[in-house]
């Protein structure tokens, strides 16, 4: 197989990676086995942050997570149109399989046993604007995000998860600028909402009143 990409003169490198990887996917999704290799080995390390992210780098079921995003991305690559980021594309499918992956493990086990350490090099979100290291901010997101409208943990996890600007989550989720930048400050809202109602849930996470 030989890929070709028509590049624009006045492009970016980032524009023709992503032609390129646009590229990829869409012959990864005729059958092609060799993009298909391609394609997955370009992604795999976005879809490993993903769902180390929700997770947390050493939960016991990462490795079987990170192999079920993939093959989820392969069987959605079929209807895989190019009107965002493939690797944005693979990135949103990949966080919902850690969401329910994370969701079941919840039904199945304490609380106390779900959550797993995540590495100190991940972003923190700042904006739960307490005194709680990284490792416990992140925790505290994960058990929350669950429970969020989807659209609005797309918007949060690859904000937060991939530490993407608005306009990097607006390409990848194929959603206007204005309307991720809404969906994030309403999970945001959301989640603030829920620390606030649950006095538990606050003095675990030393949110003052």
């Amino acid at each position: 197989m030989r890929l070709m990409v028509t590049q624009n003169p006045g492009s970016t490198p980032a524009e023709d990676e992503a032609a390129e990887l646009t590229a990829l996917a869409r012959l990864a999704g005729s059958g092609d086995p060799l993009a298909t290799r391609r394609f997955l080995d370009r992604v795999w390390p976005t879809l490993t942050r993903v769902v180390q992210g929700v997770l947390g780098s050493h939960h016991p079921e990462v490795d079987d997570v990170i192999q079920q995003s993939l093959i989820a991305v392969l069987q959605a690559l079929s209807a895989f149109r190019g009107e965002c980021h493939p690797a944005g594309y693979a990135s949103r499918i990949a966080l919902h399989v850690a969401l329910r992956a994370r969701r079941n493990a919840a039904m199945r086990r304490a609380r106390s046993e779900t959550l797993a350490q995540i590495s100190a090099s991940d972003p923190e979100p700042s904006w739960l604007g307490c005194e709680l290291s990284a490792e416990r901010r992140k925790k505290a997101l994960r058990d929350l995000l669950t429970d969020l409208p989807e659209e609005q943990a797309d918007a949060l996890g690859l904000r937060i998860m991939l530490g993407w600007s608005l306009e990097e989550v607006a390409r990848a989720t194929g959603a206007p600028l204005n309307t991720v930048r809404s969906r994030v400050r309403l999970a945001k809202e959301a989640l603030r909402r829920r620390i606030e109602a649950d006095p538990a849930l606050a003095d675990e996470l030393e949110v003052a009143p």
